[in-house]
């Protein structure tokens, strides 16, 4: 009689919230890839808010998922440092070791919003339905093949774009508004107003001349603004020095941090840089953004807007002219862009 009174309880109980389920968003490089799908993740929390967040990152970027309070967790591996040492007993121990943390995070799902066989293989850890590109939308096709569940998004739209549609194919729901990167920085309690350079770039071909930056750099010194160039190796520091001794009130500034240098950005006038990471990092703290491209499309991977203003000059083979800066600072400082 006991059994029968509480199941009747049970069956009278008003239901209890539905169980949180725990996603893992597979994107772990690089820095201007993961700014790109902050906005997924944004989208995710407003739109499915009993979810909660975890995000897979190369342990050099795990920092800057870490700034959306959306995301839970961040769960750093090494792939491109495992790459060098497969036979190592370091990389066996180091991957043993996250396969049983994934596992045990007991996921109700993967979003691969990568697309390469290295993401493949990571969500593929969890034993869990992924979600990824299907074989027309997926960057390297043999990646598709390890999807549970695969969406057709355009290869033609820009990387944002493609990374809302995905997130919003897998868990159902509409796109809405433009895109919001969600991060919580504040700004680096600096004296005085400020400029950021970014000059350096992994690739030389997306570098923009030294001479062009020391032009631009006097003309900005005429209007009483103060540039600071930050720097990410030794070469990169002669560069931002070989840079800043043509301007007197030009700063190169100390090593520094991921989440300090997104504060650095947060607290600036603008950001004029090249086509790398930290340019698109300035859009997502809210920055005013001009991106200079000499050697990749913007319309793919160029800056995206968040609620601040961001223009992208040039293009493959071309060489924004410093008037042309110039011009859309002067644009943006006017409230015209």
């Amino acid at each position: 009689m006991e059994k029968v009174d509480s199941l009747t309880r049970r069956l009278k109980a008003p239901p209890g919230p539905a169980p949180t389920q725990r996603l893992l968003i597979v994107k772990t490089s690089s820095l201007g890839d993961i700014v790109h799908a902050l906005p997924a993740a944004t989208d995710l929390r407003r739109e499915r808010p009993g979810f909660e967040l975890e995000w897979l990152a190369e342990e050099a970027f795990r920092d800057l998922p870490a700034l959306h309070p959306g995301i839970a967790r961040v769960l750093p591996c090494a792939v491109r440092r495992w790459r060098r040492n497969l036979l190592a007993p370091t990389t066996r121990r180091e991957v043993a070791a996250l396969k049983r943390e994934v596992r045990a995070a007991q996921y109700s799902a993967v979003l691969d919003l990568q697309g390469l066989l290295k993401s493949a293989w990571l969500s593929s850890l969890a034993r869990v339905p992924v979600h990824g590109y299907d074989r027309g939308s997926v960057r390297e096709p043999l990646a598709g093949l390890a999807y549970s569940h695969r969406h057709a998004v355009p290869r033609g739209l820009h990387a944002v774009e493609r990374n809302r549609r995905l997130a919003a194919a897998a868990f159902g729901y509409t796109i809405e508004g433009s895109p919001d990167y969600g991060l919580a920085v504040a700004p680096e309690p600096a004296a005085g107003s400020y400029l950021v350079c970014l000059h350096a770039s992994s690739r030389e071909d997306k570098c923009w001349p030294v001479e062009r930056w020391r032009k631009l750099l006097r003309e900005l010194h005429k209007q009483q603004l103060r540039c600071v160039l930050p720097w990410g190796n030794a070469g990169e520091r002669r560069r931002a020095e070989e840079i800043a001794a043509a301007c007197k009130s030009a700063q190169v500034l100390r090593a520094m941090s991921l989440a300090e240098l997104a504060s650095l950005l947060a607290g600036a006038v603008a950001t004029i840089g090249v086509d790398t990471g930290l340019v698109h990092l300035a859009a997502a703290v809210d920055c005013p953004v001009i991106a200079l491209y000499l050697a990749s499309d913007p319309g793919l991977t160029g800056v995206c807007a968040g609620r601040a203003p961001a223009v992208n000059l040039g293009g493959p083979d071309q060489l924004p002219r410093v008037e042309a800066v110039l011009a859309e600072f002067a644009r943006l400082r006017s409230g015209a862009a």
